[in-house]
C-alpha cells in the first residue's frame, strides 16, 4: 500500500525545522563563552564593513523586540552588542586580539542598544550598495586626495531627510557609476570627521577632488539635478578630429601610450550622441582619448580608414612597456620610481580599466607603472619574498628600498599608497635585511596583512618616517611570510611595533597615530619618565633626598586605561622636568612588589612629597581626568609655595617702591579659574626665580589694592618692571595663562628694557 503525502505540507514542515534549528543555533552561539569574532560569525580578517553587516543580521534576528518570550534575549543581545562595540574600534580590537577580554576590563561598552527598527532602517544605510563606498575617518583622506572625483553624502542615521534621500542616492550612484566615486559618511559613527569637514546639517552633499576646495551641493535632491551637478565637475573632453589635426593627435597620444576611442558619424548606422560621448570621456579619463569625426565633411579621411557607416572604433597605442627580463628589471628599479604589479602567469588585472588610470594619475609623482610575471623569473620574486599576486612601490634604489601594498585593490587606495610610499622612508623587511644587529636604531612593525588595525597603522608609519628621516629607520615585517622571525621576538598580536636600538628593545603601546609615534620616539631619545624596578624604587623613591618629590604610575600593560594614560603621563613629565621626578612601574612584571605596596587597581598614581617626620607618606590621585594638564596641576599643588603672599604694605614697599622686577597674580579664593591657575603660577615662580620675583594678592581680603591696580577679572596677571627708579603703578597686563608663555614674554620685555637702557647710556 502506497503512502501519500502533500508536497506543500512537507515544504512548510521543512521550513519550520530549519527555523527552529537556526534559533537553537543562535541561542547556543550567544550562550557560550565564544570569542567576539565567533559571536558575530566573522573571521579575524573581516573588514569594518563586513563586521557591521554581520552584526546587523544578528541584531535583526536576536533583538529583544523580536523575541519578547525569551527571558535571555536582553543578556544575549548585550553579548553581540559588546562584541560589535569592540571589533569596530581599531584600538580596542588590537587590545582584544592581544590580551583578550582582560585587556578591556575598564571599557565595558555595549551596555545600551537601539530599538529593532533602528537596526532595520537606520544602521549602515548604504552598506549593501556596491556603487556606494562608506568611508570612515581612516579611509576618508586617502580617498578624496587620490586624484579621483568624489561625491560624498554626509548623513545621520536618525535623520528623516537622509532616509528620504537614500533611494535617490542609490539610483544616482548607479547612473554615474564609472564617472566618479560615490561615497557616504555615517556622522552618527564618525562625528569627529563630520565636524572637521564643517558638516552641521544632514544630509550634506560635497564634491571632493585633490587640489581643490570641497564644493557643497545646494540644489534639489532629484536624480536629474544630482547628475547635472556632478557632470559639471567630471573632466570630459571630446575632440573633434579632422584632416588638419588627425595625424598629430593620434601620434602624440600613441607616444604617451594612450589610445583613441573615435565615433565616426555618417549617414547610415548609429552615431553616439554628444551627451553619450561626454559621459564616455568622463568614464575613460586617463585611459583613452575620446574623439568624433563628421564623415560628411571629412569624407576622404573616413574612406582612407575604411569607414563607410556610423560606427565607434578603438585605436590602441602601438606598444606598451612591460618588464620581461631580470636584468632590465633590476636596472630600471635602480634608476626610477616604479609601481609594479606582480603576477604568476595569467594577469587578471591587465584589463582592469580602473587600474589603467594609474599611469595618468601618477604622472606628476614621476612613478612609472609596470608588470612582472614571477613565473618567468621566480628567483627575483623569491628574493623579494613575493609568493602571490601583489603590487609594490620601488623608490629608485633597486630592491633595497621597496614597500608592498596591503590595502584594498581599488584605485583610490592604490593611489594613496603609491604617493605616500615614494615620499616616505618605510621599507619591507625580510631575513636578509632585518636589523637584528644593526648599529642604527630601527622601528619595526610586525604585522599581518589580514589585520585591519595593521592596515590602519601603515600610513601613520609613513607620516612619522618623514619627520624622523636620518634619525630612525622604519621597516615592516609580514608575520604571515616570516613566521620564524616573529616567533623569535615573541610576537603574539598584530600589529606589534618595536624600536630596536642596538641591545635595547622598546615596544610601542600607544594609539595608531603618527603624532603619538613621534612622541614615543622623542621620549625614547630624551626619557622623561624613569622605568622603575623594586630595587630602583627603593633607592630613588623610598630613600629619596629630603627636598626631592616623585610622582609614580603603577600600571599593567594589559590595562586599557593604563595604555591611554601612558602618552599623557610622558607628556606631563616633560613639563615637570627639574621640578618633580616622574616614574612608572610595571605591576605585571613586578606583581609581588605592587601587592606589597598595597596597589589594588590600575593605574594607581601616587605623589611622594618632601620627606617629613612620617616614615612613609604618599598621596593617591582620585581625580576623574587623567590628562597631562590635570595631572600636572595636581602634582604642582603639593610643592612648597615659591611665590610671596603680599599685603597692602608689602605690595607698596616691595612692588611699587622696590628695585626688583615683579610679576603678580591677582586672584580671589572663591574663583575656580584662579584655583586652576595657582599651580601654574607656582611653576612660573620657579622658572623665573633669581631674575623676577613672583607675588600673589588676595583681592577678596585686599580689595583696595586690586581696585587701584585696575583689576576687573580674576585671575589677572601683571608685570611690574623696574626701570631706573621709574615704576608703572598700573603694571603691564599679561593675557596668557601658560607658565612657559608668560616666562617668554617677561624675558622679551626684560631684553627690550636692557636695550633701551643701553641706548640711553650711549646717547649720554
Amino acid at each position: 500500500m502506497g503512502v501519500w503525502f502533500n508536497k506543500d505540507d512537507y515544504v512548510i514542515d521543512l521550513k519550520r525545522v530549519t527555523v527552529c534549528f537556526l534559533i537553537v543555533y543562535m541561542a547556543v552561539l550567544v550562550g557560550t563563552d565564544q570569542d567576539f569574532y565567533s559571536l558575530l560569525g566573522v573571521s579575524k580578517t573581516s573588514s569594518s564593513r563586513e563586521i557591521r553587516q554581520a552584526f546587523k543580521k544578528l541584531a535583526l534576528k536576536l533583538h529583544p523586540d523580536k523575541n519578547p518570550n525569551n527571558a535571555n534575549a536582553h543578556s544575549d543581545f548585550l553579548k553581540i552588542n559588546r562584541a560589535y562595540e569592540v571589533l569596530k574600534d581599531e584600538d580596542l580590537r588590537k587590545k582584544y586580539d592581544k590580551y583578550g577580554e582582560k585587556g578591556l576590563s575598564d571599557n565595558q561598552g555595549g551596555g545600551q542598544y537601539e530599538s529593532w527598527n533602528y537596526y532595520r532602517y537606520d544602521f549602515g544605510i548604504y552598506d549593501d550598495d556596491p556603487e556606494i563606498i562608506t568611508l570612515d575617518r581612516r579611509e576618508f583622506d586617502a580617498a578624496v586626495n587620490s586624484g579621483e572625483l568624489w561625491f560624498v553624502n554626509f548623513y545621520s542615521p536618525g535623520c528623516s531627510h537622509c532616509h528620504d534621500l537614500a533611494p535617490t542616492w542609490r539610483e544616482f550612484a548607479k547612473e554615474v557609476d564609472g564617472l566618479l566615486r560615490i561615497g557616504a559618511v555615517n556622522c552618527g559613527d564618525d562625528r569627529m570627521l563630520c565636524r572637521m569637514k564643517g558638516v552641521n546639517s544632514y544630509p550634506s552633499l560635497f564634491i571632493f577632488r585633490s587640489g581643490m576646495a570641497a564644493v557643497k551641493y545646494h540644489g534639489d535632491r532629484s536624480k536629474e539635478s544630482l547628475v547635472s551637478f556632478a557632470m559639471q565637475h567630471v573632466r570630459s573632453t571630446v575632440t573633434e578630429l579632422w584632416t588638419g589635426n588627425f595625424v598629430n593627435s593620434i601620434q602624440t597620444a600613441f607616444a604617451a601610450g594612450i589610445g583613441w576611442l573615435i565615433t565616426f558619424c555618417s549617414k547610415g548606422g548609429d552615431c553616439l550622441t554628444s551627451q553619450t560621448r561626454l559621459r564616455l570621456s568622463g568614464m575613460l579619463d586617463g585611459l583613452v582619448n575620446v574623439g568624433w569625426m563628421d564623415c560628411a565633411t571629412q569624407d576622404n579621411l573616413c574612406k582612407s580608414l575604411d569607414i563607410t557607416t556610423s560606427t565607434t572604433a578603438y585605436f590602441p597605442p602601438g606598444a606598451t612597456l612591460n618588464n620581461k627580463e631580470k636584468s632590465s628589471i633590476l636596472d630600471r628599479l635602480a634608476h626610477h620610481r616604479w609601481l609594479l604589479f606582480f603576477h604568476f602567469g595569467k594577469n587578471e588585472d591587465s584589463n582592469d580599466p580602473e587600474l589603467k588610470k594609474l599611469k595618468t594619475l601618477l604622472k606628476n609623482e614621476h612613478i612609472q607603472i609596470g608588470r612582472f610575471d614571477c613565473s618567468s623569473a621566480p628567483d627575483v620574486c623569491s628574493t623579494l619574498y613575493i609568493f602571490q599576486p601583489c603590487l609594490a612601490v620601488f623608490k629608485g634604489q633597486g630592491t633595497k628600498e621597496y614597500e608592498i601594498h596591503h590595502g584594498k585593490k581599488i584605485l583610490y587606495d592604490i593611489l594613496a599608497f603609491a604617493k605616500e610610499s615614494v615620499n616616505s622612508h618605510v621599507t619591507t623587511l625580510g631575513p636578509q635585511n632585518f636589523p637584528a644587529n644593526d648599529k642604527e636604531p630601527w622601528l619595526v612593525d610586525f604585522f599581518a596583512p589580514w589585520c585591519p588595525p595593521c592596515r590602519a597603522l601603515l600610513p601613520e608609519l609613513r607620516k612619522a618616517s618623514k619627520h624622523l628621516y636620518g634619525q630612525l629607520k622604519f621597516g615592516t615585517l609580514d608575520c604571515t611570510v616570516h613566521e620564524g622571525l616573529c616567533n623569535m621576538y615573541n610576537i603574539q598580536a598584530y600589529p606589534t611595533t618595536v624600536v630596536f636600538n642596538q641591545s635595547n628593545i622598546h615596544e610601542y603601546e600607544g594609539h595608531h597615530s603618527a603624532e603619538q609615534i613621534l612622541e614615543f620616539i622623542e621620549d625614547l631619545m630624551n626619557p622623561s619618565v624613569i622605568s622603575l624596578t623594586p630595587t630602583t624604587f627603593n633607592e630613588l623613591v623610598t630613600q629619596r633626598k629630603h627636598d626631592e618629590v616623585w610622582m609614580v604610575d603603577f600600571y599593567s600593560p594589559w590595562c586599557h586605561p593604563c595604555q591611554v594614560l601612558m602618552p599623557e603621563w610622558k607628556r606631563m613629565a616633560r613639563t615637570l622636568t627639574g621640578l618633580i621626578n616622574v616614574g612608572s612601574i610595571d605591576c605585571q612584571q613586578y606583581h609581588s612588589f605592587c601587592a606589597q605596596e598595597n596597589v589594588r587597581r590600575y593605574p594607581e598614581i601616587r605623589f611622594f612629597p618632601q620627606k617629613s617626620d612620617k616614615a612613609y607618606q604618599y598621596h593617591s590621585y582620585n581625580g576623574w581626568n587623567r590628562d597631562a594638564y590635570s595631572l600636572r596641576i595636581w602634582g604642582l599643588g603639593f610643592l612648597p609655595q615659591a611665590s610671596i603672599d603680599l599685603t597692602p604694605q608689602t605690595f607698596n614697599e616691595k612692588v611699587l617702591q622696590g628695585k626688583s622686577h615683579w610679576v603678580i597674580d591677582f586672584y580671589a579664593p572663591w574663583c575656580g579659574p584662579c584655583q586652576n591657575f595657582a599651580p601654574e603660577f607656582e611653576l612660573l615662580a620657579r622658572m623665573i626665580k633669581g631674575k623676577v620675583k613672583a607675588g600673589k594678592v588676595d583681592c577678596q581680603a585686599y580689595a583696595q589694592i586690586c581696585q587701584k591696580a585696575g583689576i576687573r577679572a580674576y585671575p589677572t596677571v601683571k608685570f611690574y618692571p623696574y626701570e631706573r627708579a621709574q615704576r608703572n603703578t598700573w603694571g603691564e597686563q599679561i593675557d596668557t595663562r601658560d607658565a612657559k608663555e608668560i616666562a617668554t614674554l617677561i624675558y622679551e620685555k626684560l631684553k627690550n628694557l636692557q636695550n633701551h637702557e643701553k641706548r640711553n647710556k650711549d646717547e649720554l
